[in-house]
């Protein structure tokens, strides 16, 4: 069965659409020529701010022109991860779907349901003509996954809705009425490039096969960070051996649990099978530490060619002992809503830039602004006292949760209506745009809520076909009670 063809049926052919447009954070200008596109052949007033953001609006069904204005909102910009053994081209080439049982996947990459579920969702709205609703504007936000930067440069008075239905959560059945905060937190070692010795045994350690996911919604679910554990063998091997380091990397995204992890070392010739023991034995440890969450985790350890030059050995040990000691995973939870993360950092990336430095990207999240920069500094701190530069980012505000909505109320009425069981009502961890469309429009009143996606931010992204029909029917029957 084709993608196309799956109910409802106007929503998956416009997210088939979707799928064939290139739509890399920071490079959306595809899938903006594509709304533009939409605008006009629909001859719907259509809107682009000098960000990119765009704006489609839509009148009021006849009889519902004094309902209050709707606004529905999904950003447009896609997480770009892939598998290291598929060969895929995020800026050129379209998504290849496929359906599994009751999901859809895509081939080794990830599938972009997050956000262009939503974005699929707004513009089978506006294409209808049978939709009853009142007077409607649909914003499509630039650059959500690597800055919010769409978000953070909209201006007051580009829109003018009374409400806002966010279409950025991957849980059916629940509804998101408050979201965390976040900032970025990187860490620069400067090092100086020195010769290895004659003699010496040169090989790759490598992770692979680990869970990932998205860095705040799945951040306590007990998924292993690949960086933290390919170093955590590197600090062991180091403090036994005369290790050389040469190259280190692993993850990708701030906002993405790195999967991925490999390092260049060199060691005397004669230790060659006794770091493979290591391994093999630290393998079995870590695998039996992880045995639910990480089936598939694999170490792989091969011998290379000699590399020219490696990374002096007190800049190394730092490095391994402030990547072991920094903070990683979930740091507190809420007290005020049960089950809610509060405050968490992920260690997201490691990677070897030009002249000669190491750069460690890391993010911090949290409900509680104070909690957010006290997190924030923990990990300056660990970096700081190991000899790294920190610069600890501005970052983005939290949306502080309204149980006194009047959306909320309807809804509830409206999915309790539909499904004859009350929804849950929930604060995410993830970071939402709703915080900072609250600092340009104060009196907004909103909630997120979205079909269920798993694996997201992951080549294991999928969308849960069901749950898009039962969220569909939710979006229409508010929009008609509004």
């Amino acid at each position: 069965m084709e993608m196309k063809n799956l109910k409802p049926v106007e929503v998956f052919s416009y997210f088939d659409e979707i799928c064939q447009v290139p739509r890399p954070s920071k490079k959306e200008e595809k899938i903006i020529a594509y709304l533009r596109q939409f605008g006009e052949k629909h001859q719907l007033e259509t809107l682009v701010d000098e960000a990119g953001n765009v704006l489609i609006k839509k009148p009021a069904t006849a009889g519902m022109e004094g309902h209050k204005t709707v606004v529905l909102q999904a950003h447009i910009d896609m997480v770009c991860e892939k598998n290291k053994d598929v060969e895929h081209n995020f800026d050129t080439d379209p998504i290849e779907t496929y359906i599994d049982g009751e999901w859809l996947r895509a081939r080794g990459t990830t599938l972009g349901a997050d956000n262009g579920i939503g974005v699929a969702a707004a513009l089978a709205v506006l294409a209808s003509d049978s939709i009853e609703h009142g007077p409607l504007e649909c914003l499509f936000t630039v650059d959500e996954e690597t800055g919010l930067t769409g978000a953070f440069a909209l201006q007051s008075g580009f829109m003018n809705g009374d409400v806002l239905l966010n279409l950025d959560s991957e849980d059916e059945g629940e509804i998101f009425i408050g979201c965390a905060g976040g900032c970025r937190t990187n860490a620069t070692f400067d090092y100086q490039p020195v010769a290895v010795p004659e003699g010496y045994f040169y090989f790759s350690v490598e992770l692979n096969g680990l869970t990932g996911g998205h860095s705040g919604d799945d951040i306590n679910k007990g998924f292993a960070n690949a960086n933290k554990l390919l170093n955590r063998f590197l600090l062991q091997a180091f403090n036994k051996y005369d290790l050389y380091l040469c190259e280190i990397s692993g993850g990708n995204l701030h906002n993405a649990i790195p999967r991925e992890a490999r390092a260049v070392c060199a060691l005397p010739s004669k230790h060659k099978e006794d770091v493979r023991i290591d391994l093999n034995i630290f393998a079995s440890e870590v695998e039996a530490e992880y045995s639910v969450t990480e089936p598939n985790m694999r170490f792989v350890l091969q011998s290379c060619d000699p590399v020219p030059m490696a990374i002096d050995k007190d800049t190394t040990l730092r490095l391994l002992r402030a990547v072991h000691a920094v903070a990683n995973g979930v740091f507190m939870m809420s007290q005020d809503m049960p089950g809610l993360v509060e405050t968490s950092s992920n260690l997201a990336s490691i990677k070897m830039i030009g002249d000669n430095q190491i750069l460690i990207g890391s993010s911090q999240r949290s409900s509680t602004l104070s909690s957010r920069k006290d997190m924030a500094e923990t990990v300056q701190a660990a970096f700081e006292l190991a000899g790294a530069s920190v610069d600890v980012g501005d970052g983005y505000p939290g949306w502080k949760p309204n149980p006194q909505s009047p959306l909320l109320a309807v809804a509830i009425d409206s999915y309790k209506r539909l499904f004859g069981v009350e929804p849950k009502v929930k604060a995410i961890h993830a970071g939402l745009e709703c915080g900072l469309f609250l600092e340009k429009y104060p009196s907004l009143d909103m909630i997120s809520f979205g079909p269920t996606l798993r694996g997201v931010h992951s080549p294991d992204e999928r969308m849960h076909i069901p749950s898009v029909e039962r969220w569909w029917i939710h979006l229409l029957d508010m929009l008609k009670n509004i």
